[in-house]
């Protein structure tokens, strides 16, 4: 049975306990053993992890200790999957620029912030986690990130927003929203959509939920509800 290590805290606006608590219950439905914890020390798990297993980090902000840090790269570059969202793993521990070296993206801004209407356009790359999910809209905050030129992007937004005008207006862009990496032997998978539990009702939660398997290594459900 693959295991799957989930740390949840920090910011409490974006809801850590809660999501923490539905990825758990997604996980344990598609036959994770799943440990939970609060506790920025239990990274130190992902010393005991091994391929096939999984970590899902939802930690928005604050500061990790530098052997919980080590615990969780080393565990990833042995081939441990790696997987998360919003400001939970791209916006997690700023001052550890490993950390994001890692995820391969670090949070920036959200202009116009929650509510903010905008697409999400499913490509460039064909991918099994996003098979058979077409463009779809949200209302929630629009990330614009620093991202790692070699991602594999799974789907993106067009940045800057047309309804949020703004000093970025002149820099037209499309914004990576999904996507996965490698880190050594493991997989990260990342999708930046995730501000409050409501957005795990859209295709987000699908695509989430599918990304899971991929970074555990584990084949991709493709049927319905997925």
């Amino acid at each position: 049975m693959p295991r799957a290590l989930i740390v949840h805290g920090g910011w409490e606006g974006h809801y850590p306990e809660i999501i923490a608590e539905i990825f758990a219950i997604w996980l344990r439905a598609d036959g994770f053993d799943v440990v939970q914890s609060a506790d920025i020390e239990s990274f130190r798990q992902a010393a005991n992890l091994s391929e096939g297993d999984l970590i899902v980090p939802h930690w928005t902000m604050g500061e990790i200790p530098s052997e919980c840090c080590q615990a969780v790269l080393g565990a990833v570059e042995r081939g441990v999957g790696i997987a998360g969202i919003h400001g939970g793993m791209g916006d997690s521990f700023r001052n550890t620029t490993e950390w994001q070296f890692m995820v391969g993206g670090q949070f920036v801004a959200h202009p116009g912030n929650d509510g903010t209407a905008h697409t999400i356009h499913i490509g460039p790359t064909p991918h099994e986690i996003t098979n058979g999910i077409a463009d779809f809209e949200v209302k929630s905050e629009q990330y614009y990130m620093h991202v790692d030129p070699g991602l594999t992007v799974l789907a993106e937004s067009v940045f800057p927003n047309p309804k949020v005008a703004g000093a970025h207006d002149g820099n037209p862009c499309r914004m990576p929203v999904v996507w996965t990496k490698s880190w050594g032997k493991g997989q990260v998978f990342y999708c930046n959509l995730g501000h409050d539990p409501s957005v795990l009702d859209t295709p987000a939660g699908t695509i989430t939920r599918r990304g899971f398997h991929w970074a555990a290594g584990l084949p991709v459900p493709t049927g319905q509800g997925w």
